[in-house]
């Protein structure tokens, strides 16, 4: 469109923000851990893994000291070493004691629990189908649990083999989505029909919560933008719920900048959101190039109320506690 003179018109596009979305509590514990171990021990503290998957964040910690690494070997013997919010075996436990190492277990409690479920199953002898991503973190230090008994499903079911159908129960990683892994799980109940389910639901409220908004925000939308990092399960899941939810395109962005002129081609209405592990000022960044491309309207669309917060890890607060220093996770995101 042109006005009077021929000049192009601006565009008057709309952007429905999902709520929530961004950073969960399991995030922020593990992040303000890290922060507040390099405040109070002093550079380097070694994170094992990613401590949570996001570029952004990941080289933000690099650059007050942080040094990620793959396996505890790598780190010198009696340093500091955090384990990641995906957790880990019961072998990386074991190595990292067997190196000296001051541990800072900064699992988020949501994917303890599922640890807890597995060992407590382990113990009363069933066969326990993990359904989640094989490779993934959260996924390899659910299974060290109990290797012997554990098999990771993921979407095909044909070769999984069991002991006794009669002691067999399902878990899952805590970032999937809710409706594929009940996908799943009915196809594993038509071939094991006494499948038992967890005591509780394994998949975290927060990611039920920004699947749900994402949900209402792609079904108005014709373009969904989903900030997060390519190694994210939940964000991944994000662009997928969008899609079935009826966006007519859907993309992940780790940044504003890589967002494409060419996706915005008869849009409309444009729905943001973003995974877990993202730190607000990312979508913020994102709504400042959109408002530059004519969608300045900003919407909330809010499905849920979040205002859950984790106690940081006690090895932290103990040495936090010993030294007179803030022990709370009150730190604003």
């Amino acid at each position: 469109m042109t006005d009077i003179n021929g000049n192009p018109t601006p565009r008057q596009g709309r952007v429905l923000l999902a709520s929530p979305r961004g950073y969960c509590a399991g995030v922020d514990r593990a992040v303000i851990a890290v922060e507040k171990a390099l405040d109070h021990y002093g550079s380097p503290v070694y994170v094992r893994k990613q401590i949570v998957h996001n570029k952004h964040v990941v080289s933000s910690l690099e650059a007050r000291g942080a040094i990620f690494v793959d396996e505890v070997d790598e780190v010198p013997e009696g340093a500091t070493l955090v384990f990641s919010a995906h957790g880990v075996s019961p072998a990386v436990v074991a190595a990292a004691d067997a190196r000296g190492l001051n541990t800072i277990d900064a699992t988020c409690p949501l994917v303890t629990k599922v640890h807890r479920e597995v060992q407590r199953f382990a113990k009363e002898d069933y066969d326990i189908l993990l359904i989640g991503h094989e490779g993934h973190e959260e996924v390899e230090g659910t299974a060290g649990e109990a290797p012997d008994v554990v098999q990771v499903v993921d979407q095909d079911i044909s070769n999984v083999v069991v002991r006794n159908p009669e002691k067999l129960i399902w878990l899952s990683q805590t970032t999937l989505s809710v409706d594929e892994t009940m996908e799943t799980v009915n196809r594993l109940k038509a071939k094991f029909p006494t499948l038992e389910a967890p005591p509780s639901d394994d998949i975290c409220y927060a990611t039920q919560n920004r699947q749900v908004a994402i949900k209402k925000v792609g079904a108005q939308s014709d373009l969904v933008i989903v900030v997060g990092s390519a190694n994210s399960s939940n964000t991944v899941r994000l662009v997928e719920v969008a899609l079935q939810a009826g966006a007519k395109a859907s993309y992940r962005v780790d940044f504003a900048s890589e967002i494409q002129d060419e996706w915005f081609e008869g849009v409309a209405t444009v729905g943001v959101s973003s995974g877990a592990s993202v730190p607000e000022e990312l979508v913020e960044e994102v709504l400042v190039d959109l408002a530059r491309r004519g969608f300045g309207n900003v919407e909330t669309v809010q499905t849920a109320e979040e205002d859950i917060q984790f106690s940081l890890p006690k090895e932290l607060r103990k040495d936090l506690k010993a030294a007179g220093e803030n022990t709370e996770n009150k730190e604003k995101r």
